[in-house]
């Protein structure tokens, strides 16, 4: 009768217990790899965007978002003027612009 009850066996005795450190160590590393790889860069983006765009100046040809260019016409607090054809200007966010073009880029 052996076959419907299991076999019992006595544990081996405690050992030293296993450093907590040791057991969160992987995932400590994964996170130093995806901050080093994903988040630093990001914040380095995001702050280089926003020196670029306290930088905006009237005259200034840029890109925006959406792929107009332009030349700045009228800068407000949060929104641009942008002249994107001889009488033809939209409003944007400044946030809207992607990057300040060299000069004589639009003629």
């Amino acid at each position: 009768m052996d076959f419907l009850i299991s076999s019992a066996y006595a544990q081996a005795a405690p050992g030293a217990a296993p450093n907590p450190l040791m057991s969160f160590l992987p995932l400590i590393i994964l996170f130093g790899i995806f901050y080093f790889m994903l988040i630093r860069p990001q914040m380095k983006r995001a702050k280089e965007q926003r020196a670029m765009i306290a930088a905006l100046a009237k005259g200034d040809e840029v890109l925006t978002n959406g792929g107009l260019l332009g030349r700045i016409e009228d800068l407000a607090e949060s929104h641009v003027t942008l002249e994107i054809a001889p009488g033809v200007s939209v409003k944007l966010q400044k946030q809207a612009i992607a990057a300040v073009l060299p000069k004589g880029t639009l003629k």
